[in-house]
């Protein structure tokens, strides 16, 4: 399929001869550690919403890298950011500082914390969510000491795959080949106020949620949740660690999911990622009040952390949020497209805020790996977090038209699933 777009498909043979699809991923067979399987695609070219792969073949992005290309591809503002700072300074370690990194911090502070005086927050800036969750977990032994060796997190919870993040990840597949894990770590209900209530206790050190559970397929706690978890863990003395590293940076339509979702409840650290670079590999752990003062010298780092071009590219994806008014963008195109998918026969539910949107299928639907590969045939990429999910996370920039081919698209697909069910 192909649909309209903002530049030409490269051809297979302007990448080198016989480097399509099938090439280049026998390729990758051969130089790549598995662990993440076949690719399904070689993808060369973007910009904007649509994507390329090597066979020539477009897409609409509607994953947008696991939502982190929140200005989708080959955007002018990111790209002139990068090349300007690349080209005066790219790299410095963690014994120089530049104006792109403190200028970043100063930033974030002021997105996330924006009712707290500024001098009482503090940024670590790092590569990835999973290491900004380590940090974060680190920030909670720090405060938990030997007094407080509980942390606790929540059923289906994400925070990524290195060590530390991993023992706060609650998939089962995911933690039992690396296990024994950094010790410590209970999982209680999502949701459950009164499961949170019973394991909150003076030898807790912290709590750490998503606001919405990304790989549980889409999931927003429940109201009042985000509220009682503030509320009981600052009565535990124990820090609340929000998990913003999807759902952060105007993913939902406010620059942090739980401004949305829990006005008022102001965390102790918050995590960011993936839509913070809007490409570009960077994350942060913004932490406020006594959290933010935990690290001391030596006892965390990174040599890229803060580097400048990461951080001027987070300025600029900042700068062109709020000079496009794309939280409003986000806002009105999540909500309008959320009713359109739910009106499609075969979604049993339309889960999520903004432009992180969890489809739910109905349960005599093929599983949503199947489904996610019919739509890819027909030249949109989406994943399934869950067997009766499809998550979309597009760029911000997203078309109406786009938006409503893939609606048309899904309803056409799933129908054609019932026929086939029918027929056999």
């Amino acid at each position: 399929m192909t649909h309209s777009s903002q530049a030409p498909a490269p051809t297979a043979e302007a990448k080198g001869p016989g480097t399509g699809n099938a090439g280049w991923l026998a390729r990758y067979t051969d130089a790549v550690m598995n662990t993440f399987g076949t690719p399904g695609r070689v993808l060369v070219r973007g910009r904007g919403a649509h994507v390329w792969d090597a066979d020539g073949q477009e897409y609409i992005d509607l994953l947008a890298g696991i939502a982190v290309n929140c200005l989708g591809h080959a955007h002018p503002a990111i790209i002139r950011a990068v090349t300007e700072q690349l080209s005066e300074l790219g790299h410095v370690s963690n014994f120089f500082t530049t104006p792109a990194q403190v200028g970043l911090a100063e930033e974030l502070v002021r997105l996330t914390f924006p009712d707290r005086p500024a001098q009482d927050s503090r940024v670590f800036l790092a590569n990835s969510g999973t290491e900004a969750n380590e940090a974060a977990f680190k920030i909670a032994r720090r405060h938990g000491g030997s007094r407080r060796p509980r942390v606790l997190a929540l059923q289906d919870a994400f925070h990524g795959r290195t060590m530390g993040a991993l023992a706060l990840t609650h998939k089962a597949a995911y933690r039992e080949p690396f296990e024994p894990l950094p010790g410590g770590v209970e999982f209680v209900p999502a949701g459950d106020i009164e499961a949170l209530r019973t394991a909150l206790g003076p030898d807790v050190a912290a709590l750490v949620v998503e606001p919405i559970q990304g790989e549980a397929g889409v999931r927003e706690l429940p109201a009042g949740y985000l509220e009682a978890a503030r509320e009981l863990t600052e009565a535990a003395g124990a820090l609340l660690i929000i998990d913003e590293v999807q759902t952060g940076m105007g993913r939902t339509g406010a620059w942090m999911a739980h401004h949305l979702l829990a006005p008022g409840v102001v965390p102790d650290v918050v995590t960011l990622a993936k839509g913070l670079g809007g490409g570009i590999p960077i994350g942060a752990v913004v932490a406020t009040g006594q959290a933010a003062a935990l690290l001391e010298p030596g006892q965390h780092g990174t040599t890229f952390g803060g580097n400048p071009v990461a951080c001027a590219a987070a300025l600029a994806v900042i700068g062109t949020i709020r000079s496009q008014s794309l939280l409003e963008r986000v806002q009105q195109l999540g909500s309008a497209w959320s009713r359109e998918l739910a009106a499609v026969d075969g979604v049993d539910q339309v889960r999520g805020r903004g432009l992180l949107l969890g489809v739910g299928l109905e349960d005599w639907l093929p599983p949503a790996a199947e489904i996610a590969a019919a739509l890819a045939a027909r030249g949109f990429i989406v994943n399934a977090p869950r067997p009766d999910t499809i998550r979309l996370a597009p760029p911000f920039i997203l078309s109406d038209d786009d938006a409503r081919a893939f609606t048309t698209t899904l309803s056409e697909v799933l129908a054609r699933a019932q026929s086939e069910k029918v027929g056999s």
